[in-house]
């Protein structure tokens, strides 16, 4: 049948993250991650469910890799856990002495990455998806720690390089800072579940991640990158934002800004300090003080801190502006009224005819396809350009109900997503968006955070009960497109 080509060397990949799919909690000397004791804590998470086990991809690595190899992806984004490398961090007497290298668990990510490359799968390594060290959220306050919770993450991810950067040559700093940020420190539904001063410390900790990454990429770049040759970024979340329809020209203009001030409350929020230079002009004049300020150090070593864009993306919503915003209220800048969402004023709506995920996102792929576009227009200048730049869809996919073993090898909601969003893609790089990978979210069903073993995004089905891997027919859908490079016309 007849098929849309991608362009030559396209990157096709699947991705997991540690605390979803490693277990192993209390083995090979891990600590606790900031995860583990959220988990563990009633009321938190759906069911009481934790990652202590998760889907066993620690012992069953090898399994999972043949089961990538079998489809024919390309590469295999993963996660490092951090408090499986650098147990002792927060935990020593100084707070600059990390204790020993975890040597167990090098071990464990040496032999992944062996068994990847010895199968023709490119490693492509996150250092940061969310398991911070328990210990720096006790003793530092985790992301609110400044200095303290930035050189931390440096000295960590030089570890990371120093083992194992001679063989992994694609990085990613940060998975998804504006969740860490506003989830974990705004709304609390993610670890730590923080929501003390939300109306500050959101923006306290988002700052603090943008520093970090960049500290940790002017490490690879200044002390691996001429001897390993690798690339480093790091990986945004965004959802496309698209104006409302209205009656008449105030209203749709209304609407369109609310769809722009959006996108840079979630998306601009951290690739304009890294690709432009510095916070969008609207979150400073919404938050006024709560949104801290870069020096002009800092603002060089974000600026530029990252060699490619990478994007996770997942739906798409309708926008108009909240009723405050509508009627010219003042951004709340004090600690009394200012919040995240008060401070975006912007309200969601859906098409009732649009499809929707098990997790209520609406299917809508010429919402990706703007939304590529949109990162071209607005950044693609200011992304390298070279054989390691471009826009690397690092997480794309859907949760699919899949209640049992049979209707996961059937799952046609998943394949009709699929299949929807690589069109998508594929009229975008038409019409000039320099995408030049995919990553699949997720290879296999895992655990899915606040929401526990309720929601099923793999393209694998596990069997929580004996952990049996089985592939869905969006696995061999994908499988197919990532062999043949080309994503068929009709399915």
């Amino acid at each position: 049948s007849a098929a849309l080509r991608f362009p030559d060397g396209f990157l096709w990949g699947t991705a997991t993250a540690s605390y979803q799919v490693e277990g192993a909690a209390d083995e090979g000397g891990r600590a606790d991650s900031i995860w583990d004791v959220f988990a563990r804590t009633p009321g938190r998470v759906a069911n009481g469910d934790t990652g202590a086990r998760a889907v066993d991809h620690y012992h069953r690595y090898k399994e999972d890799v043949a089961l990538m190899k079998a489809m024919g992806v390309g590469a295999y984004r993963f996660s490092i856990a951090w408090p499986r490398i650098l147990p002792g961090t927060g935990l020593q007497e100084q707070l600059e002495d990390d204790g020993p290298v975890n040597e167990e668990g090098v071990a464990f990510y040496d032999a992944l990455i062996n068994e990847l490359l010895a199968n023709g799968i490119q490693p492509v390594a996150t250092l940061y998806h969310w398991d911070l060290p328990q210990a720096l959220e006790d003793r530092v306050g985790g992301w609110l720690g400044g200095r303290a919770i930035q050189d931390a993450f440096t000295r960590y991810a030089r570890v990371c390089f120093e083992r194992f950067g001679d063989r992994v040559k694609s990085w990613i700093t940060l998975n998804e800072p504006w969740c860490s940020a506003l989830l974990g420190y705004g709304t609390g539904v993610h670890a730590p579940g923080r929501t003390v001063r939300p109306q500050r410390e959101t923006y306290e900790a988002a700052h603090n991640l943008l520093l970090a990454h960049a500290r940790a990429v002017k490490v690879y770049r200044n002390e691996f990158k001429a001897a390993q040759g690798g690339r480093i970024g790091i990986t945004l979340n965004c959802d496309w934002r698209q104006a409302a329809a209205a009656d008449d020209d105030a209203r749709r203009a209304a609407n369109e800004a609310a769809a722009e001030r959006a996108l840079l409350f979630s998306l601009g929020w951290f690739a304009d300090p890294v690709y432009l230079g510095d916070y969008p002009a609207v979150m400073k004049a919404r938050a006024g003080a709560r949104l801290p300020a870069f020096s002009d150090d800092e603002r060089v070593l974000v600026h530029g801190s990252s060699d490619f864009f990478g994007l996770n993306h997942y739906g798409t919503a309708y926008t108009e502006p909240t009723a405050d915003y509508a009627e010219g209220v003042p951004g709340p800048d004090d600690d009394a009224t200012g919040s995240f969402e008060r401070d975006q004023g912007v309200v969601l709506t859906a098409d009732p005819a649009w499809k929707r995920t098990d997790m209520g996102w609406n299917v809508v792929g010429w919402g990706f396809e703007k939304h590529l576009l949109w990162i071209q227009a607005r950044y693609g200048a200011h992304v390298p350009s070279g054989s390691d730049g471009g826009i690397l869809v690092t997480e794309n996919g859907c949760a699919v109900p899949d209640r049992t073993k049979e209707e996961a090898e059937n799952d046609d909601f998943r394949v009709d997503f699929y299949h929807e969003y690589l069109l998508a893609m594929q009229r975008a790089i038409a019409r000039g968006a320099d995408v030049r990978g995919y990553f699949a979210w997720s290879f296999c069903d895992n655990f899915e955070w606040a929401e526990g073993y309720n929601k099923r995004f793999g393209l694998h089905w596990v069997d929580y009960a004996t952990m049996e891997r089985t592939p869905k027919m969006s696995a061999r859908f994908y499988g197919r497109v990532a062999r043949d490079n080309a994503v068929p016309l009709a399915i």
